[in-house]
């Protein structure tokens, strides 16, 4: 908490303008293209970066395929996660989000520009619906975000096990599923502290379709965690230094 409100107020003659732009673009989402509502969220995220004390490390910019239709996976932290993604990411995505966060505000602004599809977890059909609003999407060429946990681990760069049942999308769609490790992303809203910290973003080699057709949901959702936890274990130096 203490870093957001440090950020804000680094940002205090940034925000009020900001804020009146961010809102008009949700009330009016379709006046702007997806790019031009990215590049909002970017300049957004830079001064976010800039007044949180927050360097933002990304490797793996090659992995991110050349057409769209595809489904980032990433571990989820914290709040900062979709900042991290927004920012290294060069081209607009959408989220798949639960519907408990689906009016707080900043947040209910950033999800109608982007389109986002809010799951109610509780609700099976609704659940199945979502599913199918995404499958649909990514094979018209939209790009997505799903945190396969289905909540932030609070066991710092531990991932919960990943749910089979967030992979349905990506089979129905038989796009590439593109694994994400994100190492102490939840230092950046998730502590309480203010110091300069570094937040590491991988993007992983993709799987493809012909490589996972012929696996259970509930086994690519093991492969995706094993090849998250191995990007950590290598690259999450305070692990390093303890061992």
């Amino acid at each position: 908490m203490k870093r957001i409100l440090f950020m804000m107020l680094c940002n205090i003659f940034y925000l009020p303008w900001t804020w009146i732009k961010l809102c008009y673009h949700a009330h009016h989402v379709d006046k702007y293209t997806d790019e031009e509502h990215l590049l909002l969220f970017k300049d957004i995220v830079k001064h976010a970066n800039k007044g949180g004390r927050i360097i933002l490390e990304e490797y793996g910019q090659e992995n991110i395929p050349s057409e769209n239709g595809f489904i980032l996976f990433p571990n989820h932290q914290g709040m900062y996660d979709m900042l991290a993604l927004i920012d290294i990411c060069p081209v607009p995505l959408s989220v798949v989000a639960k519907k408990e966060v689906e009016h707080v505000q900043g947040l209910k602004q950033v999800f109608a520009c982007m389109h986002a599809k809010m799951i109610d977890r509780a609700d099976l059909r609704q659940s199945m619906r979502v599913i199918q609003q995404v499958t649909a999407e990514v094979k018209q060429g939209k790009n997505f975000v799903i945190f396969a946990e289905g909540t932030r681990s609070r066991k710092q760069n531990e991932l919960l096990d990943l749910k089979g049942g967030t992979f349905k999308s990506a089979v129905k769609a038989q796009c590439p599923i593109i694994p994400v490790a994100l190492i102490d992303s939840f230092k950046a809203f998730d502590t309480n502290s203010i110091k300069p910290i570094k937040v590491q973003i991988h993007i992983l080699k993709p799987l493809l379709y012909e490589e996972y057709k012929e696996m259970h949901t509930n086994d690519i959702a093991a492969e995706v965690k094993r090849r998250i936890e191995a990007c950590i274990k290598e690259y999450d130096f305070s692990v390093q230094i303890a061992e």
